[in-house]
């Protein structure tokens, strides 16, 4: 049995559905195909359960790409306004949890549900646990074939994503079509993704697991503000995920654990007014109780009054909190990784149309392209915009 449609999308998460509902809105048929059991699953999972879906302050800054240039179109056309009066629509609350992050009041599941209600709306139909044998090129378009049977269309959509979270069913499928037809993909790594430590700081990463603390972490000329995260296995925390982006093995990471705080300007106004208290105790009222432990011991910083702690010993304790280097031994991989950096070259695709320049009628969208974006709703916002910019291209073919 064969199936004949305008559009096929190979990839039921965020771009796809997306894509699949605009499209079908403007009067073509579209067939969405997914292995997996359940449409979105990696929406479901996102921002901790309630999906951090845009961000208010959405810049082509905050994306990485081998062409920084390449989503500036997509990104202007279809805005996080624009999606926002979307989810608005439905009425769905949500709410910014800092720095612009929006995120569902109630759960995940509220865009996940708002995305299918589009496509169940516009007519385009989901085929799930349905996995995509070959693709061939034919004289109308492109013929597929299935584990469920053929399909033929004229457009072909992939939207399948990255490698990260293989758990929810994700794999390289996307890279290996586009080299299929042509394209060059930049390989694959982990991002947002948190660090792996094995050396002696290994000891005390595993001593302060559960700590966090607001930290100025940076690599290069990278700079990240936000929280760390101590782990049994290294760090972690959105500071380190944000940076995770920007490192690469055998880079080393600079941490400031107090960059709201000058320390020893602050130890000699303490020392004229606190003199009795001990450098523990003021250092656990800059950080944690068990912070201050953990870290003086670890670096054999003696703990006594303040009136009694030399220049030296705070000198030390100033140079191990505010200049911290770090050497990571890797990261946890794509077994927890939000995304994964490359990614079909963005040179080979129209930043208008998303349309693939060497083969007519295929397109990329979503994190199957080379652009990744910042932690804090961005990458779902290029799902968006990418999605609208092939459908409306879609719509017009």
């Amino acid at each position: 049995m064969s199936t004949t449609t305008d559009v096929i999308i190979i990839g039921a998460g965020a771009a796809g559905l997306f894509c699949a509902a605009r499209t079908a809105a403007e009067g073509r048929t579209v067939t969405v195909l997914d292995h997996a059991n359940k449409a979105g699953k990696k929406i479901l999972m996102s921002g901790g359960g309630r999906c951090n879906f845009t961000n208010y302050y959405i810049e082509p800054a905050c994306y990485l790409s081998q062409n920084p240039h390449f989503c500036k179109s997509a990104l202007s056309r279809y805005t996080q306004w624009d999606f926002i009066e979307l989810v608005s629509q439905y009425g769905i609350p949500f709410h910014e949890k800092k720095d612009g992050q929006l995120f569902c009041d109630n759960k995940s599941s509220d865009i996940l549900e708002m995305l299918l209600e589009e496509c169940h709306r516009t007519g385009a139909e989901i085929q799930l646990n349905t996995s995509v044998n070959s693709v061939t090129q034919s004289e109308s378009g492109f013929t597929l074939s299935t584990s469920t049977e053929d399909y033929s269309c004229r457009s072909l959509v992939v939207a399948t994503g990255g490698p990260s979270i293989p758990t929810l069913g994700a794999t390289g499928y996307g890279y290996d079509l586009a080299r299929q037809f042509g394209h060059r993909v930049f390989a694959p790594r982990a991002a947002l993704v948190p660090f792996t430590i094995t050396d002696q700081l290994s000891t005390l990463c595993k001593a302060l697991s559960g700590t966090a603390l607001p930290v100025s972490v940076s690599c290069g000329e990278q700079v990240f503000n936000d929280d760390l995260l101590f782990t049994h296995r290294g760090l972690s925390g959105p500071a380190i995920l944000q940076i995770s982006s920007y490192w690469m093995p055998g880079d080393s990471v600079e941490i400031n654990l107090l960059p709201g705080v000058e320390l020893t300007q602050a130890f000699i106004e303490a020392q004229q007014k606190k003199g009795k208290t001990h450098l523990k105790t003021w250092l656990a009222s800059l950080t944690t109780q068990k912070f201050a432990e953990q870290w003086l011991a670890y670096h054999k910083l003696d703990d006594r009054f303040l009136a009694e702690t030399g220049k030296k010993t705070i000198k030390a304790l100033a140079g191990s909190l505010h200049q911290w280097r770090v050497k990571p031994a890797g990261t946890e991989g794509y077994r927890t990784a939000e995304v994964a950096i490359g990614g079909v070259d963005t040179t080979e695709l129209s930043s208008q149309t998303m349309e693939s320049r060497k083969v007519p009628g295929l397109f990329f969208i979503g994190e199957v392209v080379d652009v990744t974006g910042h932690l804090g709703g961005f990458n779902f916002q290029w799902a968006w915009a990418s999605a609208a910019a092939a459908a409306e291209a879609l719509a017009a073919g």
